[in-house]
């Protein structure tokens, strides 16, 4: 079968409509708030070099904050400005998906609007503007009628740049819970799926490309008065508009919303569990890709409805908790903090995903390693990979001060590039997962954890606040409790990780639903 003739082609068409949608939607939103921003401070700041050169180098600050960190930033800054509202005026808001995705983006736009802007206004011989004034015109007149058609050109520039920067940027919002193209991407790495992330970068890139050439054709119409070519710009622009509001307008409001965190088991197990609502005659719809602190406040907030997470990571990252326990008192207690936020624990799904640190099974037998004790010794001339958050996780913190591990380097990787990279000795250890199957596939070994610094991690499925009544939708969701054993979850993330149609989480998850339904 060759490449083009691929089945996930069709498969990433299918979720074309509502992922151009909400990624034309967030961006024009964030552009227009830009615009709406960026040219009434270049007319203002143009004639005054003090506010001018202030603005100008905050813009261009914002430009160096990488976009992935700007988009995340906003969310907890969101988070706590609703629960201000709500406290003091009654009124809340969700800082989840599109709004902290809008803010960022718009800052994003600002500095070549800006820049274009005050360059075009102040490139305008002054001769011009006095034979303006000698007319009679105002101040005011000078500019709507004068200098602005002058500048436009420069204008529309930097209006155009910043719709690249903004369609591009958008498909980094999928971690802060915004659909976008940027769906394809983020999921299609993780299981790596290189059709979805070819899909999403041509997507991207022809979305931007075709806004570019819409803002191209206003700017041609305005420059030479042609009323035609300025209309039909628009109308393009208001033909993309509403070609992406009807997927929102066919989607159902009820619908169940499962989460998911940026990893191939996750995708699998959100799309068993919305396969499960389905089948219950439950409407329901997968959000993945999310934070694993964005996925627990989004639940908390109810902007989602259910996802599965680890009671290890709960444990160190929401209860900020050091100690271990036993599994089953800690799940108890767990289960107890989560009640007081109105949060539903509604059982354990059968498996553990700890994680571990992982070392070529050859390796760590010539250097006689059979435990984290023992790798201490050898770990100054050995180097560690994680993934992008394990380095600032407290088990991370707990390891080092158990054992006192000091690597000779420590570097961050995709998750599921880093088995291939201890496989081939790029690295020397991973912090790996104890439910991955790729252990087995590069014939590594995890590491047993003597003086168990790292908690349990099994595997728990929570619920909303408001799904804490809701009896169907657990009726639908309880004969999955305690049916997934860890070789059968092994197994399942072994096949999500090939490169080939029966390796998307859709396909894994309908294989691991007839393994344990049976149960």
């Amino acid at each position: 079968m060759s490449f083009l003739s691929d089945p996930r082609w069709g498969e990433a068409l299918a979720h074309l409509p509502d992922y151009l949608g909400n990624h034309v939607r967030v961006s024009l939103a964030a552009l227009a708030l830009g615009l709406a921003i960026s040219l009434p401070l270049a007319i203002l700041t143009r004639n005054r070099p003090a506010p001018r050169a202030v603005l100008l180098a905050l813009a261009s600050i914002v430009q160096t904050v990488p976009g992935l960190a700007l988009l995340a930033l906003f969310y907890p800054l969101l988070l706590a400005a609703a629960s201000v509202t709500l406290a003091w005026f009654g009124v809340s808001f969700s800082a989840f998906g599109f709004l902290p995705a809008m803010l960022a983006l718009a800052l994003y736009s600002m500095l070549p609007v800006l820049r274009n802007g005050i360059t075009g206004l102040n490139g305008i011989d002054p001769a011009l503007i006095e034979a303006a004034k000698g007319v009679g015109m105002t101040p005011r007149q000078s500019l709507t009628m004068v200098e602005l058609p002058l500048a436009l050109p420069v204008m529309m520039a930097g209006i155009r740049t910043a719709a690249v920067w903004v369609i591009g940027t958008a498909t980094l919002s999928t971690p802060i819970g915004q659909t976008s193209l940027g769906n394809y991407i983020f999921a299609g790495l993780q299981t790596q799926n290189w059709v979805f992330v070819l899909f999403g970068c041509l997507a991207s890139a022809l979305l931007a490309l075709a806004v570019d050439q819409l803002l191209g054709l206003i700017e041609s119409g305005l420059r030479r008065r042609s009323r035609l070519r300025t209309a039909l710009g628009g109308i393009g622009i208001a033909a993309l508009v509403a070609a992406t509001l009807v997927p929102t307008m066919s989607r159902s409001s009820q619908s169940y919303v499962v989460g998911a965190k940026t990893f191939a088991e996750q995708y699998v197990l959100s799309s068993l569990l919305r396969d499960r609502l389905q089948a219950a005659g439950l409407a329901a719809t997968a959000r993945s890709g999310l934070g694993s602190s964005v996925i627990f406040e989004a639940l908390k907030a109810g902007d989602i409805d259910l996802y599965v997470d680890y009671s290890g990571t709960l444990w160190a990252n929401q209860l900020h908790r050091t100690d271990i326990k036993p599994r089953a008192e800690l799940l108890a207690d767990l289960k107890t903090a989560l009640a007081r936020d109105n949060i539903t624990l509604l059982g354990e799904l059968g498996f553990e995903n700890a994680y571990a640190l992982v070392i070529p099974k050859k390796r760590a037998e010539a250097l006689g390693i059979r435990s984290i004790a023992d790798l201490a010794a050898h770990a100054p001339t050995l180097s560690i990979a994680g993934d992008y958050e394990f380095f600032s996780r407290p088990e991370w913190a707990a390891l080092q001060k158990a054992y006192g591990l000091q690597f000779r380097a420590q570097r961050q990787m995709q998750p599921d590039f880093m088995y291939a990279a201890v496989a081939s000795g790029e690295v020397d250890v991973i912090a790996g997962y104890t439910s991955d199957g790729l252990i087995a596939k590069y014939d590594l070994t995890a590491l047993d954890d003597p003086k168990h610094a790292i908690p349990p991690y099994d595997a728990i499925l929570l619920l909303a606040p408001k799904r804490a009544g809701d009896e169907k939708l657990q009726a639908a969701l309880k004969p999955l409790l305690g049916k997934i054993d860890i070789a059968t979850m092994r197994e399942a993330n072994l096949r999500a990780s090939g490169n080939d149609a029966n390796s998307s989480p859709e396909v894994v998850a309908k294989w691991l639903w007839e393994k344990v339904g049976r149960r």
